[in-house]
């Protein structure tokens, strides 16, 4: 894109926005790439159908598969500024960091060794994810699964199956709960 010399108002409005600010819009497209977002207060963009833009990963903290599961064209929104990207001449915001984390509160009340109630999602070569709370999901490791070893988690669980699993660590700094279903079952040795 063009520097301060071709768009000096753009420019000047991008360069006054502060990391931590809240600028609202109109969302004014979904894109395969992210979501541009028509800001109040700004100038319009030469190119772009809005100066801000939130990428899919600033969406949301829950899983979706589609932009339009979290937002929509039209849709009022205020986002936390994070930069300035110079490049595209656009605000980067983020929706996410406008909400509390589900995971950090979840966590908050959760400790090591908890049993809990959950649904198996998803079944992948190295065990089982259980989602245990709205939008939170662990893993279920193989040797976690059975206390008679398994070769695939498909000979233990099935995607739907409602199952009780102990959750053996929370990692907070990485957003990941590591669960046992072996844990929550009495020894059949």
């Amino acid at each position: 894109m063009d520097g301060p010399a071709e768009n000096p108002e753009l420019w000047s409005f991008l360069e006054s926005l502060h990391r931590g600010e809240l600028p609202s819009g109109t969302v004014a497209a979904i894109e395969r790439f992210g979501v541009f977002v028509a800001l109040d207060d700004g100038p319009d963009h030469p190119v772009f159908p809005g100066v801000g833009f939130i990428s899919f990963a600033e969406l949301s903290w829950r899983p979706f598969r589609s932009a339009s599961e979290v937002v929509q064209v039209g849709q009022r929104v205020s986002g936390e500024f994070l930069q300035f990207d110079t490049w595209n001449l656009e605000a980067r915001l983020s929706l996410r960091a406008t909400q509390p984390d589900p995971f950090q509160i979840f966590a908050d009340g959760t400790v090591v060794g908890r049993k809990l109630h959950g649904r198996v999602t998803k079944l992948v070569p190295i065990g089982a994810f259980v989602e245990v709370a709205d939008g939170i999901e662990g893993l279920v490791p193989i040797p976690e699964l059975a206390w008679t070893p398994v070769e695939a988690p498909s000979d233990v669980v099935q995607v739907g199956d409602e199952v009780t699993v102990v959750v053996i660590e929370v990692d907070r700094e990485r957003r990941r709960l590591a669960l046992s279903r072996r844990q929550a079952q009495p020894t059949t040795r």
